[in-house]
């Protein structure tokens, strides 16, 4: 019971980090602090997806579904559903890449459309504030 837990939690934190490597930077707009974070983890997503490796969790969930009795990803209801989402059927190379390519985008997109709002901040004076004598 203990190791099928587990295994629906790192599940479940796998999908939280694909969510957060596709989508954090658009958090980032709200707390820009969180870029040292988004990131780090945005790069190794994208490298892990266009390098074809395995990410870390895949193989530790499996491991702990076949302490647990489990045979692959069959079970209750986050496996059956939620595990759509991460390890999708016959993902194929391209599909990685494609993957990999669509994340690297939205986060250059994301990251772009920032850098720009925070330039035009520094520049573009305060409403109602006059222009200084030089």
């Amino acid at each position: 019971m203990l190791y099928a837990w587990l295994a629906d939690a790192v599940l479940l934190l796998h999908l939280g980090f694909i969510l957060f490597v596709a989508l954090g930077a658009l958090a980032v707009w709200r707390w820009p602090k969180l870029a040292f974070v988004h990131l780090p983890c945005a790069a190794w997503g994208v490298v892990v997806e266009l390098a074809g490796w395995t990410c870390p969790l895949t193989p530790l969930e499996i491991s702990l579904r076949r302490r647990a009795g489990q045979l692959g990803w069959e079970g209750d209801f986050i496996a059956h559903y939620l595990e759509q989402l991460v390890y999708p059927a016959g993902l194929q190379r391209s599909t990685q890449i494609l993957l990999g390519l669509g994340a690297l985008t939205i986060n250059a997109i994301s990251y772009t459309l920032l850098l720009r709002r925070t330039r035009s901040r520094r520049i573009t004076p305060p409403a109602g504030a006059s222009p200084s004598a030089t």
